[in-house]
């Protein structure tokens, strides 16, 4: 397998020491032989997925109802002024 280490760990902004670069590359060796193995299987019959299980969002119906009143909402702000919430400046 013909890649530079030093590249791929600049490209992934990695600032590998010269300890660590053979033990990574060796790493990355057996991973890339491990996935040529996988792409030996026959996946012709296989769909694609992105999930082994099926998903699906459970949501509720989407209702129109009372909200809470101004007051209620603003009840425990620990600074409020008149009818909105005072927060601290964090723009300059």
């Amino acid at each position: 397998m013909d890649f530079s280490i030093e590249h791929l760990a600049r490209l992934a902004r990695l600032a590998l020491t010269e300890e660590e670069k053979p033990l990574y590359r060796d790493q990355l060796v057996n991973i890339l032989r491990y996935m040529e193995t996988l792409n030996e299987l026959d996946t012709a019959g296989i769909e694609p997925t992105s999930h082994v299980i099926s998903i699906c969002n459970v949501l509720r119906e989407d209702s129109a109802r009372t909200s809470l009143s101004r007051e209620d909402a603003l009840g425990n702000a620990p600074d409020r002024t008149d009818a909105f919430y005072r927060v601290p400046k964090i723009i300059e």
